[in-house]
């Protein structure tokens, strides 16, 4: 079993509204930001098909991943490259389209690291992300959260829900340069397995749910992991184990 978490299979019904709220060209030239193992990326350039997709990760792992299923895939029009977005110089004007799909959450400078995403946009692009609504109307986080530990959440190093505010962010893209800001609403389900045993897994390769675990000594650790079993089991139905979750997809431009 791979120790890489299945995002794809979490995230499946956000995918499709991101994909469709990304409108890719077929001529567009796009950057795919946090691209982890590659869907965003493949489904980019599968439409742009007479243009091309780089993803760009700092996962060495994921970005194994994500190009040995290009490979398999027969994609001659994509790239993926090992870098940290908020500093690689990419190449300037270069892109129609930036996306990302959970993957600008975690930048130390946002102003900065949009910045720099911006010199590679040429006038006029677009860029498309989702990202997380606040912590308490994410079931997924608050839910499993609450199961595993009784401290409040003050989660170390970087915050999955930075960009939650809609005025925080609108101000971040504006003093980096962009445009045209705007905010949907994305009410769908993550889904963690198709049953309890498989999403306890899932959710232990989760760096916030990893690190609660390891804070514990083993008798805490234990009766947490306890616990968890049974919100899992709680959130099992039919189709898998659900839990309810809100998100952001935002859009901006770059000025002409």
């Amino acid at each position: 079993m791979s120790d890489l978490f299945d995002y794809d299979a979490e995230l499946r019904r956000h995918n499709e509204l991101f994909r469709a709220a990304a409108r890719v060209g077929s001529g567009d030239q796009v950057l795919d930001i946090g691209c982890g193992t590659g869907q965003s990326t493949r489904e980019a350039a599968r439409a742009a098909v007479t243009g091309s997709a780089l993803g760009v990760d700092l996962s060495a792992p994921m970005l194994e991943r994500a190009r040995r299923l290009s490979d398999d895939q027969g994609l001659a029009n994509i790239t993926y490259l090992r870098a940290d977005a908020q500093v690689h110089r990419f190449p300037p004007t270069s892109f129609d389209l930036c996306i990302s799909r959970f993957g600008t959450m975690f930048f130390a400078d946002p102003v900065a690291a949009f910045t720099n995403i911006g010199r590679a946009l040429r006038p006029g692009a677009r860029l498309v992300l989702l990202v997380w609504q606040e912590r308490d109307r994410n079931e997924w986080s608050t839910a499993i959260r609450q199961s595993l530990t009784a401290a409040p959440a003050t989660p170390r190093g970087p915050d999955p829900f930075s960009l939650a505010d809609p005025t925080v962010t609108e101000g971040i893209l504006t003093a980096a340069g962009f445009a045209e800001v705007g905010f949907t609403d994305v009410h769908e389900p993550v889904r963690y397995g198709p049953d309890s045993a498989t999403a306890f897994d899932a959710v232990l390769r989760l760096r916030e749910f990893k690190d609660l675990l390891a804070d514990l000594d083993a008798a805490a650790a234990e009766q947490a992991r306890t616990r968890l079993r049974t919100t899992l089991d709680a959130h099992h139905t039919d189709g898998g184990v659900y839990f309810d979750s809100r998100a952001w997809i935002v859009t901006a431009r770059r000025p002409h």
